[in-house]
């Protein structure tokens, strides 16, 4: 049974519901109230469990005979803090692919690279800082001067911003949101190269599915913060901290498919835009099977009897 043929625009549908849940929460400070409402919007588009975790079966048909096996990653609002505060890129994101497809990521922290098509294959996770900007800089046929690279502004990354500097490359920090910077880094006409940094694992099972369908690359490593995580690790059965994750170990189904919406505008899909009569919605939808990238433009009526918005 093809995921795509049947499963497409329900997915869609779970990324809208919660991205227009969220955008009612845009800049009024309360990041917990914004990723609440957003996982609630998803849970009741995917059915309704009782809480979204690694390992949950959901669907109409969970526990039957009958259902589609189906891994998926979510996260119902990427950017939490960016909604909350009414800054641009935060997104509801959803991937899928056959059972088996996705790699089941711990909540705990990743180490990851990612690229772009120009340098995927080019640049090692291990390799220096300057090295790898060296590589980038090859791969673009630029200076490493003209290079830009994505770093989540965070502390743990004093070191990180310091070599990349010295290099000579440039910086965007942002607040959050670093699998939106992973997907612009793979599309031309972003001015993003690179995405360097720690961030959460699951994030980085979402961002390999993009890769897949864009053709970029990420490489990641699980990252124990703690006594508590690296337990959490084992008993998921990750001994081996030391292991570098490639894009296909992270995501290596061949049925993928991904679905972001915008929840406030950004790089790629504009925000939720309310109207008299409803809402509308951009998103992002990709299919690793069908080769295809859709821009999904929807309009959602609540009150029929007002008139459409149909400005772009």
């Amino acid at each position: 049974m093809a995921i795509d043929r049947d499963l497409a625009l329900d997915f869609v549908r779970v990324t809208e519901a919660a991205a227009v849940a969220a955008a009612q929460t845009m800049g009024l400070g309360d990041r917990r109230k914004s990723d609440q409402v957003a996982v609630e919007a998803m849970r009741r588009e995917l059915d309704t469990a009782p809480m979204l975790y690694v390992g949950e079966e959901v669907g109409a048909l969970k526990g039957s005979r009958d259902g589609l096996g189906v891994d998926i990653a979510v996260d119902p609002l990427e950017g939490t803090n960016l909604c909350a505060t009414g800054a641009p890129d935060a997104t509801a994101v959803l991937a899928a692919a056959e059972r088996g497809g996705l790699l089941h990521a711990p909540d705990t922290y990743m180490e990851k690279l990612v690229v772009g098509p120009t340098a995927a294959g080019k640049l090692l996770l291990d390799a220096p800082v300057a090295e790898n900007l060296r590589a980038l800089a090859r791969a673009f046929d630029r200076d490493v001067e003209d290079l830009t690279v994505v770093v989540l502004d965070r502390p743990r990354h004093e070191r990180l911003i310091a070599d990349i500097r010295a290099a000579g490359a440039r910086i965007r920090l942002i607040g959050d949101g670093d699998l939106s910077a992973g997907i612009a880094c793979a599309v031309r006409g972003t001015g993003v190269h690179a995405v360097m940094g720690t961030g959460g694992a699951p994030e980085g099972v979402l961002t390999a599915a993009a890769m897949r369908c864009l053709g970029g690359e990420i490489q990641a490593r699980l990252v124990a913060s703690d006594e508590r995580q690296r337990s959490r690790l084992a008993e998921l059965g990750y001994h081996d901290l030391s292991k570098v994750y490639s894009t296909e170990e992270l995501a290596p189904g061949e049925q993928i498919l991904f679905s972001a919406t915008g929840v406030t505008d950004g790089e790629l899909l504009k925000g939720v835009r309310p109207f008299g009569g409803g809402y509308r919605t951009h998103t992002l939808y990709m299919s690793l099977t069908k080769r295809t990238i859709r821009f999904v433009d929807t309009i959602h009526r609540e009150d029929l009897g007002k008139p459409v918005y149909f400005e772009t």
